[in-house]
């Protein structure tokens, strides 16, 4: 069953990433004069920041948009999703992976999609951030079968805050949030957990977010049965940066270094990933 939904799924992924492409390619044919006279590139300020590396901001995709987005990490995993604007405050996303894509073995595939739901509540005004509530099921990292959870959690239900600013010639952001994940049935860690981070965009297409996550639903020591858990955090929380780059009006780059704490007791270094983002209107 999991090889078969994998299956479905990478070809809608590639479909959408036939269109996107195809869709550019053409764009930039057609518009090549009127291109000469622009910047170099817009994806940045054209549309909110949505995620930073693993936490929500509250922003959302304008209507009639959408992201693909392809995201690589350690053990040859790959995970691969799409979002899509219904409206200004509303944004729906998909999202599929799994281990040992980007090897020479057998895949081993999550065991379902994963859906992400976010409503954009109360807009960003002079002096007030704007505020967003929304759910995901869309965890990172491997699946681990016996826990029945990503080796990083899934936000669960969430809600958070994102203010912009400029400071000289920067575009940033403070964000900040709470969060319940469903990911605690085996491991009895059920916190209501807390998170908060930046973003910043600089000259030469370059932007920069931090982030740092208490992980409070995440540093138990032991499982319900008396084992130790292996599997989790020890209580010193998830701070991830990463560095993107604006390589064209609506692709963006990115260098992901995750739990730079090397929180997780199954680590014996911080994580190293890629994420390509795509964005493009209907």
């Amino acid at each position: 069953m999991k090889q078969k939904t994998g299956k479905i799924f990478q070809t809608i992924l590639f479909v959408c990433l036939a269109i996107s492409l195809s869709t550019a390619t053409y764009g930039q044919d057609e518009e090549a004069e009127d291109r000469i006279d622009r910047p170099p590139a817009i994806g940045f300020y054209a549309y909110p920041p949505r995620w930073l590396v693993d936490m929500p901001t509250a922003g959302t995709l304008p209507r009639a948009s959408y992201d693909i987005a392809i995201r690589l990490y350690p053990q040859g995993g790959a995970l691969g999703m799409v979002n899509i604007g219904l409206s200004n405050r509303f944004q729906l996303g998909i999202s599929y992976g799994g281990e040992g894509i980007v090897s020479n073995t057998s895949p081993s595939w999550n065991p379902k999609i994963e859906f992400t739901l976010k409503l954009r509540v109360i807009d960003e005004i002079e002096y007030f951030p704007g505020m967003t509530v929304g759910f995901t099921s869309q965890g990172f990292g491997p699946w681990n079968d016996q826990l029945k959870r990503y080796a990083f959690k899934s936000r669960g239900f969430f809600a958070v805050a994102s203010r912009s600013f400029y400071f000289y010639t920067w575009t940033a952001g403070w964000h900040a949030g709470f969060n319940y994940t469903l990911e605690s049935d085996e491991d009895e860690d059920g916190d209501i957990n807390f998170f908060g981070g930046f973003d910043a965009t600089f000259r030469y297409n370059l932007g920069l977010t931090g982030e740092y996550d208490l992980a409070i639903n995440d540093d138990k020591s032991t499982l319900p049965d008396g084992t130790p858990n292996s599997f989790g955090g020890k209580g010193r929380g998830y701070f991830n940066l990463s560095l993107r780059w604006l390589f064209h009006d609506n692709l963006e780059l990115e260098a992901i270094l995750k739990d730079l704490f090397v929180n997780r007791k199954d680590a014996d270094t911080f994580t190293r990933e890629v994420r390509i983002t795509y964005i493009e209107p209907f």
